[in-house]
């Protein structure tokens, strides 16, 4: 008895003691790693004390502690720990409830529990996401006990969306209690289409199964929705094995991004999530699989195809696999169905079971997939892990410390505490993309790093990733840009500033030029193209330009947007700029919102930025980037390719390339007077340089210069064939046969 009370006596030392240094730590990132900490040794020291311990502090104001003491509960080898954490799912707390969800998967199913989970997945949000994913990891243990959970939960729900997000559930379940709910659900007639869409999806993963099989196919010959739903099916129940074809001797390489419908002429683009990073895929792909010749087995590092995955239809998903599995060369873009409205990509959580069978689809018909492409903590990136993991494609992951260097940015400004982190969290979802980034960086077979300009450091310190340790695994890649695109933008202003006519983009300029008054057309424009969402910083822009002199001076052009049918992001800094400068006296203050527009139409209003519009805009204007973070930017590098003297965010990516004060200038853009002050300093600049005329000493060539030398898409093209080529490599020869199931 007394060694026994010394053994719990020491583990509450232990565990006291982590707590200790996880409260002690001065700033939150350091807390989150802290806290990985604090789960070990709960894991070492079970036992009812430990749990009381961490039990205490959930009810505190230090929430960041709180969250950590849930996660270190999940590690706790005590039946006690499973009643607080069955008990969290009720919390008044939103956070605490969304964590627990998350923290009980690591347990035993707890059948007392189940139907708090079904609960939360039937509320849907990020909360669900997590729930649902517990339930799926239970019932692979306890398969009858969730299917007859969720079976009772249909009863009594009778919300359309609440009912597809149960029925969804039921599809990740096995046994046959839950494939008898599907094809009921399936058959019904009289229930709705969203949630008859989810059994049918479910009954796709069911091969085998003649049920399943012969309604999935009486359902795909009909007409809307759930036939859609149903021919998608029923590739998934007839997929067989893809023996990898005599004619790819070179590497096939998948990509994605799930928050936009990518198009080769990136008409979205611009729109919701649709920005730089849809630009890239597009131009990157394309540069990929540049034809370069016939393709033998010495040369089977070149990429031979590339497929680029976004969102989309139920019926585009359907009629892009046949493009994806003919494709013997090229770029081919292929849809997955989310089976939902689009949303912005903070909202997408609760759609990664339709993500996983949307991309597990997609690589199936594709044959073999030598290597995937990861680049963002997202709902994407969740999904493909997933398949990759299960089809046994390499991951190759782009690591950013992205939420890490927002953290750091809001916790030194003040705006995230340990008090207010929860709530936070709750919404932006911090400590779990943290995880995933690590997750994710730590399964790869290789990673790919943006330039910084401490990247060591910041990764260590950020992220928690020595890139020393295994310098073979990791590759500094920066991004490029078509210099091409941009080439024919710069001699197509520079014509028109000279008198010649209009291209058809230049006129639609033009046309938007003309809103101004007649006073407003000899002021040169401050440009800034991008998404419309806080992190972006459009808002902030228009604050800095609109309080101060710099409205007197320049016009101000801001491209992005979806003005129709705004997202909740996209309406936020809309009502924001709204109250700076209002929608009816924009153009009369010299505001101009013309929405998204195709790239390439873009970047001839970038290019004439810098050389004026006749009648319209005068020459000697900047670019400006708003960002709160920006990894690297793309369309920071496409503004100076063009010649313009830029503006952006002092740390990240650009502080790598941009000499301050000649070929931009460096700011914190989450300050309104500072970034008021960079943009004043560039016009400035580009008044003295209209004054310096000495030959070959001109600002913009070294502007573009800079793009040329080190930044074009088919640099960065060059380098990701040799990363691919040893991912693939290494995975072959660890035994990879290169058969899939397709």
């Amino acid at each position: 008895m007394i060694m026994r009370a010394n053994q719990n006596g020491s583990a509450l030392v232990g565990i006291q003691t982590s707590l200790d240094e996880l409260r002690a730590t001065h700033h939150i990132v350091d807390a989150m790693r802290v806290a990985d900490e604090l789960a070990f040794v709960a894991s070492r020291n079970g036992g009812a004390r430990t749990v009381q311990v961490l039990a205490a502090t959930l009810d505190g104001d230090d929430q960041l502690t709180a969250i950590a003491a849930v996660h270190a509960l999940a590690q706790v080898i005590d039946e006690s720990a499973d009643e607080v954490l069955s008990a969290l799912l009720s919390n008044d707390r939103g956070y605490l409830r969304q964590h627990a969800a998350w923290a009980l998967s690591a347990r035993l199913p707890q059948f007392g529990t189940i139907a708090r989970l079904i609960s939360l997945v039937a509320d849907g949000g990020f909360s669900g996401m997590l729930a649902q994913r517990t339930l799926q990891q239970w019932a692979s243990s306890a398969p009858d006990q969730i299917a007859i959970g969720l079976g009772s939960a249909l009863v009594g729900v009778t919300g359309p969306d609440a009912r597809a997000r149960i029925v969804e559930s039921l599809g990740v379940a096995r046994g046959r209690i839950a494939t008898a709910a599907l094809l009921r659900v399936a058959g019904d007639e009289a229930e709705t289409d969203a949630a008859r869409v989810a059994a049918v999806a479910g009954l796709g993963d069911r091969s085998g199964d003649e049920r399943s099989v012969d309604l999935v196919n009486r359902l795909a010959a009909g007409r809307g929705f759930v036939a859609d739903a149903a021919r998608l099916a029923l590739v998934d129940l007839t997929a067989g094995t893809v023996v990898r074809a005599p004619w790819q001797t070179g590497l096939t390489v998948a990509q994605l991004f799930l928050h936009a419908d990518i198009d080769p002429e990136l008409t979205r683009a611009g729109t919701g999530d649709n920005g730089g990073i849809a630009t890239l895929l597009v131009r990157l792909g394309d540069a990929l699989a540049a034809d370069r010749g016939p393709v033998d087995a010495a040369e089977a590092d070149l990429v031979q195809r590339v497929i680029t995955l976004s969102r989309g239809s139920a019926a585009a998903a359907f009629e892009s696999l046949s493009s994806v599995g003919s494709t013997v060369n090229g770029h081919a873009y292929a849809s997955v169905p989310l089976l939902s409205d689009p949303v912005a990509a903070p909202d997408a959580w609760q759609l990664r079971v339709a993500a996983e069978r949307g991309i597990r689809r997609v690589l199936r018909a594709a044959g073999t997939v030598d290597v995937i492409h990861l680049r963002m903590a997202d709902v994407g990136s969740l999904a493909a892990a997933n398949v990759a993991r299960d089809l046994g494609v390499p991951v190759v992951f782009t690591v950013a410390p992205d939420p890490h260097a927002i953290i750091r940015a809001l916790d030194a400004a003040g705006d995230l505490s340990r008090s207010n982190f929860g709530d936070i969290d709750e919404r932006e979802h911090y400590w779990f993309r943290t995880r995933l980034v690590q997750r994710l960086a730590a399964d790869a077979a290789h990673t790919v790093l943006f330039p910084r300009p401490n990247l060591e450091a910041d990764m260590r310190e950020l992220v928690g990733i020595d890139i020393t340790a295994h310098p073979e695994r990791h590759s500094v890649v920066p991004e490029g840009i078509d210099l091409e695109v941009v080439d024919r933008a710069v001699d197509e202003a520079a014509v028109h500033a000279a008198g010649g006519p209009a291209s058809p983009a230049l006129d639609s300029l033009r046309s938007l030029l003309a809103d101004l008054p007649a006073e407003r057309r000899d002021l040169p424009l401050i440009v800034s193209v991008g998404r419309m969402h806080r992190v972006k910083g459009m808002a902030t822009v228009v604050s800095a330009w609109a309080d101060g002199p710099l409205q007197r001076r320049a016009n101000l052009l801001l491209v992005g947007g979806d003005l129709e049918s705004p997202t909740a992001d996209e309406r936020e800094q809309f009502d924001r700029i709204d109250r700076t400068v209002p929608r009816a006296e924009a153009a009369a203050a010299g505001l101009l919102m013309p929405g998204h527009r195709p790239n390439d139409e873009v970047a001839r209003w970038v290019a004439a930025a810098r050389f004026g519009v006749p009648g319209l805009a005068a020459p000697g204007g900047v670019y400006v980037c708003g960002s709160l973070k920006e990894e690297f930017g793309i369309a920071i590098l496409e503004a100076m390719a063009a010649g313009l003297l830029v503006v952006a965010p002092a740390g990240g990516g650009p502080a790598t390339y941009i000499e301050q004060g000649d070929t931009g200038f460096l700011t914190r853009p989450s300050d309104p007077a500072l970034l008021a002050a960079a943009m004043s300093d560039a016009l400035d600049a580009m008044g003295l340089e209209a004054l310096d005329s000495v030959p070959g000493e001109a600002r913009p060539d070294r502007s573009r210069e800079t793009v040329a030398s080190r930044f074009t898409i088919q640099a960065m093209a060059a380098t990701l064939r040799g990363v691919y080529a040893g991912a693939s490599d290494a995975a072959y020869a660890q035994g990879d046969s290169r058969v899939v199931a397709g």
